[in-house]
């Protein structure tokens, strides 16, 4: 029995399958970008970020940070994102120069009378990280606020299609009265001393009214009284115009409760 050698095993294996069939050899027209491939890494959004990462993930204490492992770990990450071609931006850079001059500072001897009185060359940095921590919190917490558009929609509804027909509400006695009285109030303060008056006929005044309503649009109710004349003349209209209505020659409208009373004419067919 002959064993197949490793190499020939790997050569007999197809590198690759295009649609279910095997390929042995690779094609000599194969053109690869140089932008083909991508090798994605945790997102920082800077050199903060990274530390704190850095620090959090090997539960570090904040408070008493080992500059010398975290400079090692900070540098061997931006050998990395060189190697890789990556953009690194310049403010990763600075923070390196911050971190080598913190663990140069932190390898200096220092005069023991002077000692207590200097401040940690890590004060600066854990200031730093301390206030980072906090905002990314706050934007946390944030961001897992229902948003619009990502956890709630705005709902629409069309209402092209439905026929809504507006009913208008009955125009009651009592509102006629009310409006009645709204208008003798406006008469009695225009009315003055009258010696001689002449006479007022109800069917006269259906007839005036019956030519103020030749009109297509409506009036006002308050338009077909003419506060010059008086309580006389006011209720002489207020009895013509419930006679032309009693007798179906005018209409009486109200669009909307509340709403002002107007007077229409009754087309005749």
């Amino acid at each position: 029995m002959i064993e197949q050698s490793p190499e020939f095993q790997q050569q007999s294996q197809p590198i690759a399958k295009v649609l279910g069939a095997p390929y042995q050899d690779m094609p000599e027209d194969l053109y690869i970008p140089p932008d083909a491939l991508e090798v994605f890494l945790e997102a920082f959004e800077g050199p903060l970020d990274l530390l704190l990462y850095l620090i959090r993930k090997q539960n570090m204490d904040i408070l008493n940070i080992p500059i010398a492992q975290i400079t090692q770990q900070y540098i061997g990450y931006i050998e990395m994102m060189d190697a890789l071609r990556l953009e690194l931006a310049a403010e990763y850079l600075v923070m390196a120069a911050l971190l080598a001059e913190i663990k140069s500072r932190m390898l200096l001897p220092r005069q023991p009378e002077v000692e207590e009185e200097e401040d940690d060359p890590r004060a600066y940095l854990i200031r730093k990280l301390q206030e980072y921590e906090a905002i990314k919190k706050v934007a946390e917490q944030i961001d897992q606020l229902p948003r619009n558009e990502r956890d709630v929609f705005d709902a629409t509804v069309d209402v092209s299609t439905i026929n809504v027909q507006h009913q208008l509400p009955d125009v009651r006695l009592q509102d006629m009265l009310l409006a009645f009285q709204d208008v003798l109030k406006r008469a009695e303060q225009l009315s003055h001393h009258q010696i001689t008056k002449e006479p007022l006929s109800v069917r006269e005044r259906m007839a005036a009214i019956l030519e103020k309503l030749n009109r297509p649009d409506s009036l006002p109710f308050a338009a077909l009284f003419s506060r010059h004349e008086g309580k006389g003349g006011v209720v002489v209209s207020f009895l013509a115009i419930l006679e032309l209505s009693k007798e179906g020659l005018i209409e009486i409208l109200q669009p909307d409760p509340f709403d002002e009373i107007r007077i229409q004419g009754r087309s005749q067919t």
